[in-house]
């Protein structure tokens, strides 16, 4: 199941693996195929991963590395998504899906590699659990944001069926992502990317009638609106959904993680060199909160554009 080190390292790089990272995670690769324990786990995972390739399911608990290595048990991940490569760019291929959407889609692998080694200064993979959606067809980037195939839950879909559209919980809709490390959220690549994304699900999946675009993010936290000006491009983000629900809890790390990559730092050392650092940064150190805002727009009206 897992390529030969050559190959597994041409396999890394098409999923866009850091190049430092490239040469540890083939080294280690040997302890998998030198493991019958391990080869098995890798090939049960493999199977688990593909299963029904492009239904829309929740994510599965693949099993762990059955090792003692720690360094292998954090690239393991890493292994499952390389042998799953064939499984998921065979099913683009049915489907139509552009080579250029394929790989720009799966090189989230290589920014949860990123994200690893920003957070822990290591080598491995952060949230692999997330990229199941990529792996499964069920989650695509198409220009600056990605676009998942999913259902509405009850929050939403109770707020999108008063307001009149003809859905509610547990109908498709599209959940929007908003992936870092890729250049700022301008108004003009959003809506790049929403009639990308309405062109290409009309195309690949026109049996799934999605009459909205959903997001859960801190990004839609109104409170943002105090602090950054009308025309920033995060307030901008926001004017696009109608705000749905916002959850009673806090989730005062969301931001700090997203902006500042941890959240082992003392709110006072971290850096306030822009407008939105300094706005969570000084949000939090007056007693505030900032919460994860849940909002729709219409998917086949006007809402997703920047002046809607």
């Amino acid at each position: 199941m897992l390529p030969e080190p050559d190959e597994l390292a041409g396999a890394l790089l098409d999923l866009a693996v850091p190049h430092e990272d490239i040469d540890t995670a083939v080294r280690l690769g040997r302890r998998v195929t030198d493991d019958p324990r391990a080869l098995a786990c890798l090939e049960r995972s493999v199977a688990l991963l593909v299963q029904d390739m492009g239904e829309v399911r929740a994510p599965v608990d693949l099993p762990a590395y059955p090792g003692s290595c720690e360094a292998t048990a954090r690239h393991f991940p890493l292994y499952v998504f390389a042998a799953a490569l064939p499984h998921v760019r065979a099913y683009h291929r049915e489907l139509g899906v552009p080579e250029e959407i394929s790989r720009h889609t799966l090189a989230d692998v290589g920014r949860g590699v990123a994200k690893h080694r920003r957070r822990h200064g290591t080598g491995g993979l952060l949230k692999p659990r997330w990229l199941h959606l990529h792996f499964h067809g069920e989650l695509y980037q198409l220009g600056r944001l990605q676009f998942q195939r999913t259902r509405l839950g009850s929050w939403t879909g109770d707020a999108v069926a008063a307001a009149g559209l003809p859905a509610g919980p547990g109908d498709p809709a599209l959940g929007v992502h908003v992936p870092d490390f890729l250049g700022p959220l301008t108004p003009e690549a959003c809506d790049r990317s929403v009639a990308l994304a309405r062109a290409f699900f009309a195309r690949h999946f026109p049996r799934e009638p999605y009459a909205v675009a959903t997001c859960g993010s801190w990004l839609l936290d109104p409170q943002l609106k105090r602090y950054l000006p009308p025309d920033s491009h995060i307030v901008r983000f926001q004017e696009r959904f109608r705000l749905s629900h916002l959850p009673e809890e806090p989730d005062d790390m969301a931001p700090v993680r997203y902006v500042f990559g941890t959240t082992d730092v003392l709110l006072d050392r971290l850096p306030r060199r822009t407008r939105l650092e300094r706005a969570l940064v000084d949000h939090l150190r007056d007693g505030g909160h900032w919460y994860v805002g849940h909002g729709w727009f219409a998917w086949k009206g006007m809402g997703g554009d920047s002046n809607g």
